[in-house]
């Protein structure tokens, strides 16, 4: 019996139906790579479909879903700031990526 503050853990079609949400997600990433259409938007697609992935696996089979708020707050921060950071590097780093590169005032001899 649950206690007071404690939440009911999922059962097992839960944790079965996430798996399945799990595999086609993989197979939708190894077709994403293998399609020519999606090459444009590779990395992105890629970066998304692992982004829910991730999100599914923590959620429920690390169990942060039905843990406290606060465990949720300690993971979810630092992560988004990692995120955030992530980005701002990426900008940074790849010209291409920034209204100076996209104009091409960023290149070698310009």
């Amino acid at each position: 019996m649950p206690e007071a503050g404690e939440h009911a853990h999922p059962t097992v079609g839960t944790y079965l139906r996430v798996a399945a949400i799990l595999v086609i997600l993989t197979v939708l990433e190894v077709g994403v790579f293998y399609v020519p259409a999606f090459h444009v938007v590779l990395v992105p697609t890629l970066l998304a479909l692992s982004a829910v992935k991730f999100a599914l696996v923590v959620l429920f089979y690390m169990h942060l879903r039905m843990d406290s708020r606060f465990f949720s707050f300690l993971f979810g921060g630092p992560f988004l700031l990692a995120v955030v950071v992530l980005v701002a590097l990426l900008f940074l780093f790849f010209g291409h990526f920034t209204l100076r590169g996209a104009a091409g005032g960023g290149g070698a001899g310009g």
